[in-house]
């Protein structure tokens, strides 16, 4: 072949090999070399249009120089199916198969189609071992480039996993044949992309190797690449060598880039000036921000910044701010902000979309919001154009979708083609597992913590990440399960240099240098956490910074005073009646002593909030308030409303009781019960707080819904702030009985220190916030608080707490993206060895987050021969859902106490029959509601009421 000036036997192996078949390539096979390089001209516009300018920079330095770096890339995004060229993977299709068999290149029918099977991503990974070693590569450079190739279909396998079944060579190709005809497709690849001379492949050698966390950045970027180039709509199939092109592919490339709307983030930000915070936010910054900004501005590199400040602070401002200043000097090229909970999401979404809004209008519409019940958000509907319904866009799952085979065969599926300057980020960043490739994403910690976990595909989610400002809210919210994954992503992401933002009211001493060590490990790529001495913060909002500089690790350590006085917050401790013998919790007596209570201090009016440990606890406690002031007067919110309840329910609260900038009066009274939804990102202004005993950072987290906005008028009873204590009762000195339900929630130990604490201050009054570091190290700390008579108690629970937190550390572990022992590994070889594998995205969430496993279901009602959807109106006879009744049966989806998981998988609950094709609800688990709004389950009557929520009653 002339132009490529082939012979003719290589030009034939080249025009027969096939890299799509017909039926994955829009009825024409796709050739091999075709696909290679429809990947690499993707690849070439996602340098120019995508990666981070951070990534550029690496990249050059790894290729050897500025501009080598773009050609390294789309290298390895082109290579990534050279496995194909094998009989393992050409015998697959009858009418390739044929063709390459007439271009002499043969194999052992017998052999290689006797039922073993051979994937080509592992055929590739030992075949590009062999050709870089012929061209004279460094081992220690193709120990890192071969796992990028055989790790493409998600999974990194060790040396060891690339020889073939019963190492039959016959797989991987025998012969000169088909020695020679690899040999030709990799140079001839390596050739059109712009590597020449005699020898491309010995042009191609990187010079340096570059970290880990970079090599599985690549990796996802490789998997994105040959994801975006097996679109059949943009790629269809190319069967003729003659008119397969480099610039051929480029125009494909660029088409489908342009149809598909990607685009990366900012770019590259200039500095902001100290005028930046008064454009974006409207005021200029708090004493407190502007200690966060001086901060990150004398940072000699990019690092882990711990902002604590009390609630109402302005902690998420100082964080957005802070994050244009490290985008700028790092590289940056967009944010990744994480909460704790898909409720304290939806706020955050609009937050950094006004924030982005001011820094560029249009990149408000490109941020994607991560959740499982995103579809719920108004905003992010109508964003997406479904505003008036939720027809227009499907589930992750439906998001253009890419199908991969026993084989590792992929192809893409699903994706229609987007309205012309269509609103809101491109559709194919929402598919699964690609949601933090967007380069702006808001949505839970559990984004983070899955990109810390050795799953397939974990290379896509640490794409999304690296190259981004990483912002965790609320990181005093992961338990000790959870902050094993937490830790092991900022190990990833300090090696990365990501600069990472983590937001809290307050930390225990032991949880900050957790924190902080972890990255500073990360950045060293060190297995063992530094000896690096952390000093305490001496006030309190304040500010810790770490970096790497060039004599070791950096610490900067500062403190102001908030903008706010102090609150002398008054405690009380109101005792829970005597338990029965059995030891149950005595909900019922405690909610009549609560509404007995709240009646005499409401008696002038007020706004309340009581915060419950369980939902029992506050459906009971609800009714006893209703029984003293009616209806209008006392709302409730908890997890087992159904979504369209609880939705309107917080709505309403939060209209009510929130910041009121528009003049209008709070309620003359009102009683807000709700459970821990109220704990965190709840911006809502009580005048009196009744709250479960909790451990006390999230008992002072509570404690900052009181006397929140300033401004708002109080009735003279509550004119001085006062949280009273439940869920404990004092023992005249002894140690006090606590409730059974926290103890199981958040573990004596805690709650015992805690109550000591809380019984200490019975009658006097907390300094808050500027006492709340000193609460919360006292209680976290080892020094004796707890009265001599409750010591050997203590010491028991203690010790309980330990095994207990021990055994959680220890049931993490084998999840974690990094085996204990091998963070300092130079390569991705065998990265996913002893792995989870294929998990759905309710897996994943189990998988980091610890606990029972719960599950959602949607109810429906029973309706003689059909079924109705909460909200009353008719499905179809098998439960047949139009699209314009969709919203209606989401709506009633609700989340099951952990007790009943069991008996949802032996019921087997699944679709309505009329469900099983849809593309949103035929994964759903309906649970039927009879006439009076009950089921039965596992041995549990369940009835839905529309005040209190999902009630059930009896025991599994």
């Amino acid at each position: 072949m002339g132009r490529w000036e082939l012979s003719g036997e290589t030009a034939g192996w080249l025009g027969a090999l096939w890299g799509k078949s017909a039926g994955k390539a829009g009825g024409t096979a796709n050739l091999l070399i075709s696909h290679m390089l429809d990947t690499a001209a993707v690849a070439e516009v996602m340098w120019d249009e995508y990666l981070p300018p951070v990534t550029r920079r690496r990249l050059d330095a790894v290729a050897g120089g500025r501009g080598r770096g773009r050609l390294l890339f789309v290298w390895l995004c082109g290579v990534h199916d050279l496995g194909k060229a094998t009989p393992a993977f050409q015998h697959m299709d009858a009418a390739g198969a044929a063709a390459v068999r007439a271009a002499g290149l043969r194999w052992n029918e017998y052999a290689v189609g006797g039922g073993k099977k051979w994937r080509h991503d592992r055929a590739g990974g030992r075949l590009l071992r062999k050709l870089l070693a012929e061209a004279g590569w460094l081992e220690e450079q193709t120990a890192w480039v071969w796992p990028l190739v055989a790790g493409h279909h998600g999974t990194f396998p060790t040396v060891g996993d690339l020889a073939p079944p019963k190492k039959n060579e016959e797989f991987q190709g025998r012969g000169a044949a088909w020695q020679g005809a690899q040999k030709a497709l990799l140079e001839v690849f390596s050739r059109e992309i712009g590597f020449g001379g005699e020898c491309p492949l010995a042009k191609v050698q990187p010079c340096e190797v570059p970290p880990r966390v970079v090599q599985l950045q690549l990796a996802g970027f490789v998997v994105m690449a040959d994801w975006i180039a097996s679109n059949e709509r943009h790629f269809h199939g190319i069967a003729d060598l003659a008119q397969v092109s480099l610039e051929g592919a480029r125009k494909r490339a660029r088409v489908a880039w342009s149809a598909l709307e990607l685009r990366g983030g900012w770019g590259q930000l200039d500095l902001p000036g100290p005028e930046s915070f008064q454009d974006r936010f409207g005021d200029g910054p708090r004493q407190s921000q502007q200690m966060v900004l001086e901060a990150v501005r004398r940072m000699g590199g990019p690092g882990l910044v711990v902002i604590e400040a009390p609630m109402g602070e302005g902690k998420t401002k100082a964080a957005l701010a802070a994050a244009e200043v490290l985008a700028a000097r790092s590289g940056a090229d967009g944010v990744f902000l994480g909460m704790p909970t898909q409720a304290t999401a939806d706020p955050m979404f609009t937050q950094v979309r006004s924030w982005l809004g001011e820094i560029d209008r249009r990149l408000a519409d490109q941020v994607a919001l991560l959740h499982g019940k995103r579809i719920f958000n108004k905003e992010w509907r109508a964003l997406l154009g479904g505003a008036d319904g939720i027809d227009s866009f499907s589930a992750e799952d439906c998001y253009g979708s890419v199908g991969e085979d026993e084989y590792g065969m992929t192809w893409s599926f699903g994706e229609e083609e987007p309205e012309p300057q269509r609103r809101g980020p491109s559709e194919w960043f929402l598919g699964r597992r690609r949601g933090l490739l967007s380069p702006f994403a808001v949505g839970t910690v559990d984004q983070l913590l899955q990109a810390a976990t050795r799953t397939k595909h974990v290379m896509l989610r640490m794409a999304g990440l690296v190259g981004k400002v990483v912002i965790l809210d609320e990181v005093h919210a992961a338990d000790v399960y959870m902050s094993q994954f937490l830790l092991e992503g900022l190990r990833w992401l300090g090696q990365a240099g990501v600069p990472v933002l983590l937001l809290s009211a307050t930390l225990p001493p032991e949880q900050r240098r957790d924190l902080v060590m972890a990255y500073l490990a990360g950045a060293q790529s060190a297995e063992i956490l530094p000896e690096v001495e952390l000093p305490q913060p001496e006030g309190y909002p304040n500010v810790t910074a770490a970096w790497l500089g060039e004599d070791g690790p950096r610490l900067l350590v500062n403190s102001t005073d908030s903008w706010r006085e102090d609150l002398k917050v008054e405690v009380r401790v109101l005792d829970e009646p005597a338990a029965d013998p059995e030891g149950e919790d005595p909900s019922g007596p405690t909610a009549e002593t609560v509404a007995e209570y709240l009646e005499d201090q409401l008696v002038d009016g007020g706004c309340a909030l009581v915060i419950r440990n369980t939902v029992d606890r506050a459906q009971r406690t609800f009714e006893a308030l209703r029984a003293k002031f009616g209806d209008q007067e006392v709302h409730l919110l908890h997890g087992r409303l159904h979504a369209g309840h609880r939705a309107d329910r917080t709505v309403a609260v939060l209209e009510a009781l929130g910041r009121r900038d528009d003049g209008r009066s709070r309620p003359q009274r009102m009683v807000v019960v709700a459970t821990q939804l109220a704990e965190q990102s709840f911006d809502v202004d009580a005048d009196l707080l009744v709250t479960d005993l909790a451990p006390i950072d999230l008992l002072l987290q509570r404690i900052g819904r009181l006397h929140r906005h300033d401004g708002n008028p109080r009735p003279p009873r509550l004119t001085h702030p006062t949280v009273v204590v439940t869920g404990l009762r004092r023992a005249g000195g002894g140690v006090p009985w606590l409730l059974r339900a926290s103890e199981g929630i958040y573990g004596r130990y805690p709650l015992l220190r805690t109550a000591a604490e809380v019984i200490r201050a019975d009658g006097g009054k907390w300094s808050i916030p500027g006492q709340v570091p000193e609460l919360v190290a006292r209680v976290y700390g080892s020094d004796r608080i707890v009265p001599p008579e409750w010591a050997e108690e203590e010491s028991t629970a203690r010790k309980a707490w330990n095994e207990k937190r021990s055994k959680r550390r220890e049931t993490a572990a084998p999840y974690l993206l990094v085996r204990a022992g091998e963070h300092g590994q130079p390569t991705l070889e065998g990265l996913h060895y002893g792995g989870r594998g294929v998990l759905r995205d309710a897996q994943m969430e189990a998988l980091v987050r610890d606990g029972d496993p719960s599950v959602e279901v949607i109810l429906v009602r029973r309706a003689g021969e059909g079924y109705r959807a909460m909200t009353g109106r008719a499905l179809g006879p098998n439960g047949e859902t139009a699209a314009e009744l969709l919203d209606d049966v989401l709506t009633g989806t609700v989340r099951l106490p952990a007790k009943l998981t069991a008996a949802v998988e032996q019921h087997a609950l699944g679709p309505l029959a009329g469900w099983r094709d849809h593309p949103w609800l035929r994964y759903g688990k309906a649970l039927e509601l009879d006439e009076q709004d009950e089921a039965r389950l596992g041995g549990c009557r369940l009835r839905y009421d529309d005040q209190l929520g999902l009630v059930v009653t009896g025991r599994p």
